[in-house]
């Protein structure tokens, strides 16, 4: 009996602590190879960050993202293997400059965003920027009767 009781303290012990630590909120897991984007930004941030890459430039997660040589059906975000990704990062901060230098962040006095400068600006949903205006549509010549 005195035996038993030996173990009996030890364990509840272990079971309780067990417990209490499943029930704790976990940890969301840190995004790895963050050089531009700040280290600690969350995984929805995160997300919605890459969201507004992928509709400013018309493009899917793979366009700057290579796939896990071990399982090829998920991204290995970590990765540095594309040029497109450095492009990005670049890109990134030419945008956090210009945005700093020439407009003011935040919101107005009427709780509007204030106007900076994105992706989208230059990018416009293509993967390159135009670099000149799109030709007007050719006219229709009058048809002569």
């Amino acid at each position: 009996m005195q035996l038993k009781r030996s173990y009996f303290v030890p364990l509840s012990l272990l079971l309780a602590a067990t417990l209490c630590s499943l029930s704790l909120p976990q940890q969301e897991e840190r995004a790895k190879n963050l050089k531009v984007l700040p280290k600690d930004i969350s995984h929805e941030d995160l997300e919605k960050e890459m969201r507004s890459y992928n509709k400013a430039l018309g493009v899917k997660c793979d366009f700057c993202h290579v796939r896990q040589t071990d399982n090829p059906k998920k991204m290995d975000f970590a990765s540095d293997d594309k040029e497109e990704k450095e492009t990005a990062r670049e890109m990134l901060k030419m945008t956090l400059r210009i945005n700093k230098k020439y407009f003011k962040s935040g919101k107005d006095e009427k709780g509007a965003q204030m106007m900076t400068v994105t992706c989208y600006t230059c990018h416009n949903g293509q993967k390159e920027p135009a670099s000149k205006p799109p030709a007007p549509p050719a006219q229709e010549a009058p048809q002569q009767h």
